[in-house]
């Protein structure tokens, strides 16, 4: 099948600017409930990479995310929300974006289109085999992420790429690739919507199960969440109310004095089997 670039198709809605309020909303959220379908279908291609994935951080590989745009800004964000979520080191999961943080805010021109720059980034970061790169881009087409794809590729890097469009050059240069067609944007071209939100759904599961084989979840409770405001020591205080049976103080006390739900729990199982 040749390249196709169904995210730059027109809109299957006409007159949007005529459009009400209330049309508006709905068409919208018409078309967001054809991206979990889509994203499901890929399924089988995220659990390998997972799977693959797992084996080598096990192993003291690292996760990579590269991308411009809306793409890369997700990847960013995928990457910084682990340390808090998980109790991960930031050097783990490390998300990397065409232009640098700038781009987070404001858009950089023409940084995506230089497909040396990603490998020259990523090479800061002595990126080993043992490694992983996921190259996120919308269209497929993204230079910068190419470019780093084919060169991690060479080096024996697993390579993945989240697209959203089928058989793209991106995908071309991946061992895995994650392609999540979600159709014609509601506004024709504007990727931050449908594709975007495909993105995201693929990066939550990559990431969540990948931290869940890793041991950082028990139950289904994080459990190794960073501490870091009254709402989160709140909900690590019941986590150990419900695991141990016992009273908030008891609780809070117990997490103050260990630092981390899951240390509270397996200090109080330790000093418990001691006594027995």
């Amino acid at each position: 099948m040749s390249f196709q670039k169904i995210t730059e198709q027109e809109s299957l809605y006409s007159d949007l600017d005529r459009m009400s309020v209330r049309e508006l909303l709905e068409g919208i959220n018409q078309e967001d409930r054809k991206v979990a379908a889509a994203v499901g279908a890929e399924i089988p291609k995220i659990e390998r990479l997972v799977t693959l994935l797992v084996e080598r951080m096990r192993q003291g590989g690292r996760l990579f995310y590269i991308g411009a745009g809306t793409s890369g800004r997700l990847g960013v964000l995928d990457a910084s929300e682990i340390p808090p979520t998980y109790g991960m080191p930031d050097t783990l999961v490390i998300g990397l974006i065409a232009g640098g943080d700038r781009a987070l805010r404001h858009p950089v021109e023409a940084a995506e289109d230089d497909p040396e720059k990603a490998w020259e980034e990523l090479s800061k970061y002595h990126i080993q085999p043992i490694d992983t790169l996921v190259g996120i881009a919308a269209s497929g087409t993204t230079p910068y992420v190419i470019g780093a794809l084919r060169k991690a590729r060479s080096m024996g890097v697993l390579t993945a790429s989240i697209s959203c469009n089928p058989d793209s050059p991106v995908a071309q240069e991946a061992e895995i690739a994650i392609e999540p067609v979600v159709g014609p944007e509601f506004v024709t071209g504007s990727t931050r919507m449908k594709s975007g939100t495909a993105q995201k759904m693929v990066l939550n599961m990559i990431s969540t199960s990948t931290m869940i084989r890793l041991g950082r979840v028990k139950g289904n409770r994080m459990v190794n969440m960073q501490l870091t405001n009254q709402k989160l020591v709140d909900r690590g205080v019941r986590m150990i109310m419900e695991e141990l049976g016992l009273a908030y103080e008891p609780a809070r006390e117990l997490l103050s004095l260990h630092g981390s739900v899951r240390e509270a729990i397996d200090s109080y199982h330790r000093e418990w089997r001691l006594n027995q």
